[in-house]
């Protein structure tokens, strides 16, 4: 009983630390702080934290190809195109350079994933509201947070959770799209609205038309190949069922070698800015799941939903579907979900609840700044190019954009396959 409590105790400080990052130490410090303190008291062993570790190796690939292919995009300049390419068809309307960075997002999303819309597409923001001297960039650099998590489960590749929650018995492609594809789009469009409304008077500002187009070198039309070709990788191995990690790091590494040839440049200041910090950050968390674990909390979970699918399940499902939308706030997603996703297989509960739990994973995480991987990688991102929003800045809009949206999502997921 002192063993599970001083676990619980240990993540809870742990999640507080992620989240409200105590002498602005970075996020990964504290996950990885959690971690050692789980192995110092002894309430984990050395192989339970390895086993821990090695299970977020797909994400850890994952991402390193999305920062790989961010940074040489950054750094040939193709951020910098975009952004003047942006504002040239906003043609002076706050409005219109939203709803263009939304749809971007949109896509981006889609076809390469949540979290490289995070590390992708939010320097590219940044680079246009610069570009358009914005008064106000707040509304434009929300959308790649909360965009990153409203389309996000259009296909199995637009978000790792996603992976995470079906672990080995994630539905093919095609089996795939009858059940989600409605609810995301309820999801993006209901977002959209929301968030929009939500900054209202914050897009009545001008932004400037009057932008030259910068020359786009060769280097970056290859980086730009190589970003392209990489969503047509993640597209193949999604539909063959293969994991992402690899053909993601694979494609980044080769783009960023050609680039780098091309242009004859020491790799080094492309791997010096890349953000690592991530990687032990999500280490860290694999550890607490697998530490929550021990404590028999799935075995609690899977029972509760097994009782409650008997007497209801849209019931369960809904109940479920809220519940890890909240939980993805108070200990991120990616956890969240790998306890959630490992609960739903055990208890043996219909596709159904498995389908709700998806979605409020996918789409809780837009109540708070930490709530998922994508969103901490955007604030990493955020701050790397000079801004910051506060995390009850962050709050306050979520309440008026997730709860509706999440809700409006699953009623749609009613109607779907």
């Amino acid at each position: 009983m002192y063993a599970n409590t001083a676990i619980w105790t240990i993540s809870g400080l742990t999640t507080a630390g992620v989240i409200l990052r105590p002498l602005a130490w970075p996020e990964w410090v504290w996950a990885v702080a959690g971690a050692l303190l789980l192995l110092a008291a002894q309430l984990i062993t050395p192989s339970t934290a390895l086993a821990g570790i090695k299970q977020g190796a797909d994400v850890y690939l994952f991402l390193f190809g999305m920062m790989l292919l961010s940074e040489v995009a950054r750094v040939e300049g193709l951020f910098d195109w975009l952004a003047a390419w942006a504002t040239q068809q906003a043609n002076g309307s706050a409005r219109r350079l939203f709803l263009l960075t939304y749809v971007v997002g949109t896509v981006v999303t889609i076809f390469l994933s949540n979290d490289a819309t995070a590390v992708v597409l939010t320097p590219a923001v940044a680079a246009a509201v610069r570009t358009a001297r914005v008064g106000d960039p707040v509304p434009f650099l929300l959308i790649c947070a909360f965009i990153a998590n409203a389309a996000s489960f259009v296909l199995p590749i637009s978000n790792p959770a996603n992976l995470v929650i079906y672990g080995q018995s994630i539905p093919p492609l095609l089996d795939w799209l009858p059940r989600y594809l409605l609810p995301s789009i309820v999801s993006i469009v209901a977002t959209y609205f929301l968030l929009a409304w939500s900054q209202r008077k914050r897009l009545n500002q001008k932004v400037s038309s009057d932008i030259s187009m910068p020359p786009l070198k060769a280097s970056a039309k290859l980086a730009a190949a190589g970003i392209a070709l990489t969503a047509l990788v993640l597209m193949g191995a999604s539909t063959f069922d293969m994991q992402l990690g690899a053909p993601t790091a694979v494609a980044g590494a080769i783009t960023t070698l050609l680039v780098l040839g091309v242009e004859r440049k020491s790799p080094w200041p492309i791997v010096k800015d890349i953000s690592w910090g991530v990687l032990p950050l999500v280490a860290g968390l694999f550890i607490l799941v697998g530490a929550l674990k021990q404590t028999g909390l799935l075995g609690s979970i899977s029972d509760l939903l097994h009782q409650l699918a008997g007497q209801s399940v849209i019931a369960a499902a809904w109940g479920a579907a809220l519940a890890v939308a909240v939980g993805s706030n108070l200990a991120n997603n990616l956890p969240v979900g790998l306890v959630a996703g490992t609960a739903v297989q055990a208890a043996g509960v219909s596709d159904h609840v498995a389908k709700a739990v998806l979605i409020g994973v996918d789409i809780g995480p837009n109540l708070s700044i930490t709530g998922s991987l994508a969103t901490i990688l955007w604030l990493t991102a955020l701050r790397r190019e000079g801004h910051d929003i506060s995390g009850a800045m962050f709050l306050k809009i979520g309440v008026v954009v997730m709860l509706p949206t999440l809700l409006l999502a699953l009623a749609a997921a009613e109607f779907s396959g």
